[in-house]
C-alpha cells in the first residue's frame, strides 16, 4: 500500500527552489571565486578575502540545500523502492562536499601561491570523489521518475558521465588531454537535466504524483 504524502506540492516547490539556490550558489562559488583563486592565488586571497569567504559560504549553502533536496525528493517518492538508496547516495555526496570545504578554509591562512593552489586541488579532488556518488544518485533518480521521460534520460546520462569523469581522473594518466571533452559531456546533460527537473518541480511537481512513480 502506498503511504499518503502530505502536501506534495509544497515538497515539490521546496525541492525546486532548493535546486535553484544550489545552481546559482555553485555558479558564484565556482566560476567567480575558485577560478579567481586559480588564476591569481595570492591577490585573490589577500585582496579579495571577503569574496573568498562568500564563496565558501555559497558552497556551504549548496551542502545545506542538497540535504533539503534529498529529503524532499525522498518524501515525494518514498513509495518507490529505489528512493531510499537514491537519497543515501545524495547524502553521501553532501557529506563529502562538506568535508572538502576544510581545504578552502585553509586557503584563507595560506601565505604562498603554491600552498593556496594545493588546498584548492585538495578541495577539487575530494569534491570529485563526492560527484561519483552524486552520479549514482542521478541515475537512480532518473529511474524513479522515468515517466518524465526526457528529464529522466538527461539525469541518467549526466549521472553516468559524472561517474566516467571521476573514473577517468583516477585511471587515466593522460586525463588532461581529455579534460575539456569530459567536462562538456558532464556539464551539458547535467545542466539540462537538473535545471529541467527544478523547473518541473516548481511548475508541475506534486500534481497527480502517482502518475510519475514506477508502477
Amino acid at each position: 500500500m502506498k503511504s499518503k504524502i502530505k502536501n506534495p506540492r509544497a515538497l515539490s516547490s521546496m525541492a525546486g527552489i532548493s535546486y535553484l539556490i544550489i545552481f546559482f550558489a555553485a555558479i558564484f562559488a565556482n566560476f567567480l571565486v575558485i577560478e579567481s583563486i586559480q588564476k591569481d592565488p595570492l591577490v585573490t586571497i589577500q585582496d579579495h578575502a571577503f569574496m573568498v569567504r562568500l564563496g565558501i559560504m555559497a558552497f556551504m549553502l549548496t551542502v545545506v540545500f542538497d540535504v533539503v533536496v534529498a529529503w524532499a525528493l525522498y518524501e515525494l517518492y518514498k513509495d518507490d523502492p529505489l528512493s531510499g538508496l537514491s537519497t543515501l547516495f545524495r547524502m553521501m555526496h553532501a557529506a563529502i562536499m562538506g568535508v572538502s570545504l576544510f581545504a578552502l578554509i585553509r586557503c584563507l591562512s595560506a601565505t604562498t601561491a603554491p600552498e593556496i593552489l594545493k588546498q584548492v586541488d585538495i578541495f577539487n579532488t575530494i569534491w570529485l570523489i563526492g560527484l561519483f556518488f552524486f552520479g549514482i544518485h542521478l541515475i537512480l533518480l532518473g529511474m524513479i521518475i522515468k515517466r518524465i521521460r526526457l528529464i529522466a534520460i538527461f539525469l541518467i546520462v549526466a549521472g553516468m558521465m559524472y561517474m566516467v569523469d571521476t573514473g577517468a581522473h583516477v585511471l587515466l594518466l593522460t586525463y588532461d588531454a581529455y579534460a575539456s571533452i569530459l567536462l562538456a559531456l558532464v556539464a551539458i546533460p547535467s545542466i539540462i537535466g537538473e535545471m529541467s527537473l527544478a523547473i518541473w518541480l516548481l511548475v508541475k511537481g506534486g500534481k497527480n504524483l502517482d502518475k510519475h512513480l514506477i508502477a
